[in-house]
């Protein structure tokens, strides 16, 4: 026993040894960006960039400028900060970057999915056919029932006209987005009670999954967080079981077709669990907490707020029913949208990666070339590079709810950098091959939502002074970010006319 522990150090000294060395000797090659592996063997940057990324990748610009390779635990990412020079990366007309290789990785580790090669080509061929157009635009009627549905009874009560109700506005967000996406998507059984019984059940291990998700990523859970996710991971693949589904009588068309191509492609049943579980995550993990930023911009700017009605008593009537709207009216609110948008230009953080198969040049705006290396990944930070330029955003941290209006009250898409119209001015979805495919059913279930609560609801701050939280900087890159602690507000459900 005593030889074997010896034998058994030995060998992880000897890889560890391995490991640091291999870091230790990586060198800048000529024409290959800035290397900066950072002061610490194999974790280089790793603890500075997941405590804050962020602050992480704004010292690395000011510092290496547009273009920097850095190591993360043994691993180096290059990050391209001038949007301008995004093109190269996100056409790729050579094929050598490749998306589809982290995220298999990435959705096996996270929800025990592993990916076909095929699915890629799957999931974007049935959101063509489901998620825009006609199959669009009756998911979007299944949502605002949904929302209606919920909103209804969203304290487990049915809602009486006239009555304040008091909540945190970021958990009233996410309960009342997840439980409207996840019946929306999965299907209803013949119990609409004990339909909102169980997403409620679903929402609440759903936020206990999200509250560990960044450290899960990075794997920095502790043993007992560990034991937690795999339960978690569980009842996720047991309450959205394909046996279970069998006994609802409306899961969406983009659902079904998903799953029955699975099935063709001989899935087992068990991994069709994990399907849902990924899917679920994938649709709701971002709606809620984007539709907090988009509901506290509102109660902190009544301009703003003002506007958003204004319009929407243009549009729809003056005398209306409670929850009663065509959702075909999402189509013809143009300052809903740029308040949407300004939402997502302030609140979403994705992080777009890229794995490099053969060495490859990259030709920079400036006309600079420089050589990617075979194997590290290149990483695209918009957050950083994009919503928060002033050059392309003036004032870029404050709040204008018309920053994406012309003076005539239509959509404003030309926004320029260093005097040139740049093409991508956002990126909330991502872009090019991994840009989000449900964006479009995301973005209205958010619009119905906003839409619902400023019409049928009064509202309020519970306390008007309270500032607009900051962002939790371990969610940095997470999708859309979340806020530091919660802020309570009022609403009321406004008498019918």
């Amino acid at each position: 026993m005593v030889l074997w522990s010896t034998a058994l150090g030995a060998l992880l000294l000897a890889i560890v040894g391995y490991v640091c060395l291999m870091g230790l000797l990586r060198q800048r090659r000529p024409q290959e960006p800035p290397l900066d592996k950072g002061s610490v063997p194999w974790l280089g940057h790793a603890v500075a960039f997941r405590k804050n990324m962020f602050e992480f990748l704004k010292h690395m610009k000011a510092k290496h400028g547009d273009i920097f390779t850095v190591q993360l635990g043994g691993q180096y990412f290059t990050f391209v900060m001038d949007p301008l020079s995004f093109g190269p990366i996100l056409k790729d007309a050579q094929r050598k970057l490749d998306f589809t290789e982290y995220a298999r990785k990435l959705v096996m580790k996270v929800f025990g999915y592993q990916s076909l090669d095929g699915d890629h080509q799957m999931l974007h061929s049935a959101s063509t056919k489901f998620l825009m157009g006609q199959g669009l635009e009756e998911l979007n009627q299944v949502m605002l029932d949904s929302l209606s549905l919920v909103m209804r009874d969203s304290k487990g009560q049915k809602l009486e006209a006239g009555c304040w109700y008091e909540d945190d506005i970021f958990h009233f967000c996410y309960k009342i987005l997840f439980k409207a996406g996840y019946l929306s998507l999965f299907g209803y059984t013949k119990d609409k009670e004990q339909d909102l019984l169980q997403a409620d059940k679903l929402f609440k291990q759903f936020r206990k999954f999200d509250l560990l998700f960044p450290r899960f990523v990075y794997s920095l859970l502790g043993p007992r967080e560990w034991l937690e996710v795999g339960r978690l991971q569980r009842f996720f693949h047991k309450m959205l079981s394909v046996e279970e589904g069998l006994e609802k009588d409306s899961i969406s068309n983009w659902i079904a077709h998903m799953l029955q191509y699975l099935r063709e492609q001989g899935v087992a049943g068990a991994m069709q669990d994990k399907f849902n579980f990924m899917m679920l995550w994938a649709s709701q993990g971002n709606t809620g907490p984007a539709s907090f930023w988009a509901l506290i911009f509102l109660l902190k700017h009544p301009e703003a707020m003002r506007a958003v009605r204004e319009e929407a008593a243009q549009v729809l009537g003056e005398k209306r029913k409670p929850f009663d709207l065509d959702v075909s009216v999402l189509r013809h609110l143009p300052v809903l949208d740029s308040v949407m948008e300004e939402t997502l230009r302030l609140g979403a953080s994705p992080t777009l990666l890229r794995v490099v198969h053969g060495d490859q040049m990259i030709k920079m705006a400036s006309g600079k070339e420089y050589l990617l290396r075979s194997g590290d990944t290149v990483a695209l930070f918009p957050y950083l590079s994009v919503h928060m330029d002033p050059d392309i955003h003036p004032e870029p941290t404050a709040f204008k709810y018309d920053r994406f209006l012309n003076p005539n009250g239509t959509r404003k898409v030309d926004f320029y950098k260093a005097g040139k119209k740049i093409h991508h001015y956002t990126m909330p979805w991502g872009s090019g091959v991994s840009i989000c495919p449900g964006r479009f059913l995301a973005l209205n279930e958010m619009k119905l939502f906003i839409l619902l609560m400023t019409t049928h609801f009064d509202l309020e701050l519970v306390d008007p002074d309270t500032p607009i939280p900051a962002v939790d900087p371990y969610r940095w890159g997470f999708g859309t970010a979340q806020p530091t602690h919660d802020v309570r507000f009022r609403y009321r459900l406004r008498l019918s006319e």
